[in-house]
């Protein structure tokens, strides 16, 4: 795992530089090259071949090709074995040569054979053509800078900031900041600087940029037979497993409470023994007890599978402290409150392992979150004419779903509305506290009309609405959470979920096998919502009944009740007008205070809205200026 830099003039100094700001997520070695109209970095975090044969940037025989390339490609050996039949010689054991000469061999096609995680330049020196690429779903992060001629791009945002490039940010991306509390690729929070898509790849020459898409969810034939499905999960995900336990350094597991995680550990525990698992809980006080069911059920499943296990435990002061460098290794405002906790079990795990594996993307390929569930069910009721849905049984059902906005969803016609209605914060809340000048509240749904919703499926919704968290909240929040808090510790996370075999083939899986059958639950409290059923059927002999039985908990932090307690005053002084000159005008701190308040006093409860407007205010100081 690694990070790399580039942009298309000469500079050496520059180039060091980036590197520099990047060399968290590869602190074992660094490189530069400079070609005719190119600086190239990298920062190596040594995983497969420790050796200086595995050196980047790394150059083709002829000299022709340069790399820079970060993540792990899990299927290099039986590419390797189709390059040497074609005739080309290797000098390492790396990954990194098998692309670069896959790249000679077949130009860009050559991603349709890469199973793996990666973000990579590849520089023809003869042409001065520039190529770059992001994995299938995007676990990789690749930024990039483009005006007047100039073109930067990084692994980190941060990086490009080494250039005297303009700061400017783009309202779209802070009105949907705040209604998401991220922001979705290919925007970024600045002007001129974007993200990479996941699945898409780009050529650059001259100071253009021409991006090209080479993989999505293509339109397939749902399949039905579900022994042939079951069969298909557990082969395909033990298969990813075991290819990404491949490393010559240690692995270990991050291990929660739930579905995905645990079935992780207990395929890894069939292959290897004495496997290390990590998990996070809070110290034992009124606030935190029902914060730490998953470091509880994790600490059983340890056992279960007989691992070497570490269960940190922190204080609200553990994560106060860390919030500052998690907020500024996001590179751009992310709002999540155990952004922090990720950093902390990240550095935990660090000194004893240098890869985790990790169980993100579970719940969007399996229907794991209740969201999915609740669009199902609004899904079959728009069935029903319009004159016979309001009667005293649809009330009673949506009304005791624990849900209590629920009821105004179900008659929301498929698309962005009805996507946003369970994604967004409130309209009423953001007006509140985001100053008209700045508040644009049209801005979200025309960029997610543009981005997801040009056509809708009216038929299968659900299917939509899951499709659109895989290429927009999974990559855009998830995952570059996991990245950027990993590698901020020198550590490279793997999921081995996302194996884009397992992605294709969950699409093609009926809704009703994954949210289906018991996994429906609606109301008494404390039920929850289970789902995922037939992934559960599938890999059966490696969950306990102690992680079948409980509902989906979610991972949480006591956040909303620290804000009320120990973290009082630092959100009084993060929150206030003085504490960031350049955010005075954006914000109506006198509401911001309103809503401190009442969320303290327990009037109304607020934690996304604060922790949102805490964050950014953390952000804008750090970076803006």
């Amino acid at each position: 795992m690694c990070g790399i830099n580039g942009f298309n003039f000469i500079d050496k100094g520059l180039i060091h530089e980036m590197n520099e700001t990047t060399k968290h997520r590869g602190p074992d070695d660094t490189g530069v090259f400079l070609s005719k109209n190119y600086s190239l970095g990298h920062n190596r975090l040594s995983i497969i071949d420790l050796s200086q044969a595995g050196h980047q940037p790394m150059h083709s025989e002829d000299k022709r090709y340069t790399i820079v390339y970060n993540g792990e490609v899990y299927n290099f050996l039986d590419i390797k074995k189709e390059l040497i039949a074609k005739g080309y010689k290797f000098v390492s054991h790396t990954d990194t040569e098998v692309i670069l000469c896959a790249y000679e061999e077949w130009g860009s096609g050559c991603l349709e054979k890469l199973n793996g995680m990666f973000a990579l330049a590849i520089l023809d020196n003869q042409t001065g053509q520039l190529f770059l690429a992001r994995d299938r779903v995007g676990i990789k992060p690749l930024y990039y800078y483009c005006k007047d001629g100039i073109f930067i791009f990084s692994s980190e945002a941060k990086a490009i900031f080494k250039h005297k490039i303009d700061k400017t940010i783009n309202k779209d991306a802070l009105n949907i900041y705040f209604r998401l509390l991220y922001i979705p690729a290919p925007l970024t929070i600045w002007e001129n600087i974007y993200k990479l898509e996941p699945g898409h790849y780009a050529f650059v020459e001259g100071g253009n940029i021409k991006i090209e898409r080479y993989w999505g969810i293509d339109e397939k034939p749902l399949i039905y037979d579900k022994k042939y499905i079951e069969s298909e999960i557990s082969n395909l995900l033990t298969d990813s497993i075991k290819m990404q336990l491949v490393s010559d350094r240690s692995v270990g597991v991050f291990l929660s409470g739930g579905i995905d995680s645990t079935i992780i550990a207990g395929v890894t525990s069939s292959f290897s023994k004495n496997i290390k698992t990590f998990s996070v809980g809070f110290e034992e006080t009124a606030q935190a007890e029902k914060y730490n069911n998953d470091a509880k059920v994790a600490r059983r499943t340890a056992e279960y599978f007989n691992t070497t296990h570490t269960e940190l435990t922190l204080s609200a002061n553990d994560v106060k402290s860390s919030l500052e460098d998690a907020i500024y290794h996001m590179d751009e405002p992310i709002s999540n409150h155990v952004q922090a906790v990720n950093l902390l079990l990240a550095r935990e795990a660090s000194k004893q392992v240098a890869v985790v594996l990790g169980g993100d993307g579970g719940d969007e390929l399996f229907g794991g979150y209740e969201r999915y569930y609740y669009n199902y069910l609004i899904d079959r009721f728009q069935k029903i004419p319009k004159f016979l849905r309001k009667n005293i049984i649809t009330e009673t059902i949506f009304r005791t779903a624990s849900k209590s906005s629920l009821y105004e969803k179900i008659n929301t016609p498929p698309g962005v509305s009805r996507y946003l209605n369970f994604l967004a914060q409130k309209e009423d809340q953001i007006g509140l506290f985001l100053r008209k000048e700045y508040n644009n509240p049209d801005a979200i749904k025309e960029w997610y009309e543009k981005l997801y919703f040009s056509t809708v499926d009216e038929k299968n919704f659900t299917r939509q609405f899951m499709r659109t968290d895989l290429f927009s909240w999974l990559p855009s929040e998830s995952l570059v959470r996991s990245d950027k808090m990993s590698m901020a510790s020198g550590l490279e996370q793997r999921v081995p979920f996302l194996d884009h075999r397992l992605v294709e083939l969950a699409d093609r899986i009926p809704l009703e096998y994954k949210i289906g059958g018991k996994g429906m639950h609606i109301g008494k409290a404390g039920t929850g919502y289970k789902g995922k059923d037939i992934l559960k059927k599938a890999m059966s002999k490696y969950l306990p009944d102690f992680v079948l039985d409980q509902p989906k908990w979610g991972w949480f932090s006591p956040a909303a009740k620290w804000i009320r307690g120990d973290l009082k005053g630092y959100f009084e002084e993060v929150l206030s007008p003085s504490y960031c000159e350049g955010t005075k005008d954006m914000f109506d701190f006198d509401a911001i205070q309103k809503i401190l308040k009442d969320h303290q006093s327990g009037q109304k409860y607020a934690l996304n809205t604060l922790w949102s407007i805490f964050t950014f205010q953390i952000w804008y100081k750090r970076f803006m200026e």
